[in-house]
């Protein structure tokens, strides 16, 4: 027996309260607070990225070396900006999950797009972003006249002609 005034279950209006969550945020708040936390992880990676490029620099230049001792002659991957721009990618996408579940869309949407952003540049800088190769040969600068004893390259090498 159904009653007339009691709503079947499943409608639109008792999806959201059946599983417990509250209405999505109305208004401009969900973008503006998005807005507010992309401001504010700038701020904190601008001093960042500027000491990250601060060391890439000394590291390229060798100024980051004693001045007693030479600089190293492949000093290798530096691991350091990778693994300060995976914490800090980690912590933004930290704190995009509980923003999405919360159904603040637009702030969590900006949270995920801040993390992408930080991922890629992690990845670009173990790359190096520039390839290193072997500088070539140098070219001989004296040409020796062939052999005319007939003996091998070692014997006129030895007698000087």
């Amino acid at each position: 027996m159904t009653h007339p005034e009691r709503r079947l279950p499943g409608r639109p209006a008792e999806r959201g309260g059946a599983a417990g969550r509250p209405p999505a945020p109305g208004g401009c708040a969900d973008p503006l607070l998005g807005l507010f936390l992309v401001v504010a992880e700038v701020t904190v990676c601008v001093p960042l990225f500027l000491g990250l490029g601060l060391r890439a620099w000394a590291r390229s230049s060798g100024t980051a070396h004693a001045k007693g001792s030479p600089p190293p002659a492949d000093p290798g991957t530096d691991w350091v900006p990778l693994a300060v721009l995976g914490v800090l990618a980690l912590a933004v996408a930290l704190v995009a999950v509980p923003l999405l579940r919360g159904r603040w869309l637009w702030a969590g949407g900006m949270q995920v797009i801040v993390a992408l952003v930080l991922c890629a540049a992690a990845l670009a800088s173990a790359g190096g972003g520039e390839a290193r190769e072997e500088p070539p040969n140098p070219a001989p600068t004296w040409n020796s006249p062939p052999c005319r004893s007939g003996g091998n390259s070692d014997e006129c090498a030895r007698s000087g002609g």
